[in-house]
């Protein structure tokens, strides 16, 4: 590319790029790893028995928030079918939040996947500790749970949590979508079909939009913020 840049750039009449899709994956670094969780149990909460009742209650307590978030915002929440297209399904409300000049979450769906948790045991021999539990890593099939957001930044994205214990989150984010807020804040003309700029009024605008997105501003303004 760098050397047809050179044959050719003067004769180019318009380059941008952009990444198109963008996956982030979060995660409580202080809690990835067993010993880690049984001090934050043991030390910081003051359970002195890590079993599975103790991480089945995190799990029932996230799943109660979410249900009564849903509920107080009035936003539908809804197991996901097979076969069903969920960017599809969920159209019609994102169509909504814009028509509405709306931003924040608008639609959560619930999917049964596989996802990293941690298994708790009983030593196979007597140890000094009557308390002592064995937790290893594990993947297991659990409920997720999909947050659709609009965002006044980034435009459309997604964000995927675990339900079971450590709660791993992934962000989908989609860099034509942040494009498309930043030529809407400049009230510069465009069109665009689905995920494809088909023409810009000036092209300048656009390449200044692709320009901008960077590892810096999605830190800043998401994965560090409130």
């Amino acid at each position: 590319m760098e050397t047809f840049t050179k044959l050719f750039g003067s004769l180019l009449v318009f380059v941008y790029h952009c990444f198109d899709r963008i996956v982030i994956n979060g995660y409580l670094s202080g809690l990835s790893r067993p010993e880690q969780v049984a001090y934050f149990f043991r030390d910081v909460v003051g359970v002195p028995v890590i079993e599975k009742t103790v991480l089945s209650q995190r799990t029932e307590v996230y799943r109660n928030w979410v249900e009564a978030y849903a509920g107080n915002h009035k936003l539908p929440i809804e197991w996901a079918e097979k076969g069903v297209r969920k960017e599809d399904y969920v159209l019609p409300h994102l169509r909504r939040m814009v028509r509405w000049n709306a931003y924040g979450v608008y639609f959560i769906f619930k999917s049964m996947e596989q996802g990293a948790t941690f298994r708790c045991s009983v030593p196979k021999f007597p140890t000094q500790d009557p308390n002592y539990r064995i937790l290893a890593h594990q993947r297991s099939r659990f409920t997720h749970y999909y947050f659709y957001v609009r965002d006044q930044i980034l435009g459309p994205m997604v964000i995927r949590v675990a339900s079971f214990f450590p709660f791993q989150a992934t962000y989908y984010l989609n860099g034509h979508s942040f494009m498309e807020q930043e030529l809407n804040r400049r009230k510069a003309g465009f069109r665009k079909h689905d995920n494809a700029f088909l023409a810009a009024d000036n092209v300048a605008h656009l390449q200044a939009a692709a320009d901008r997105l960077s590892p810096e501003l999605i830190r800043k303004h998401w994965t560090t913020g409130p």
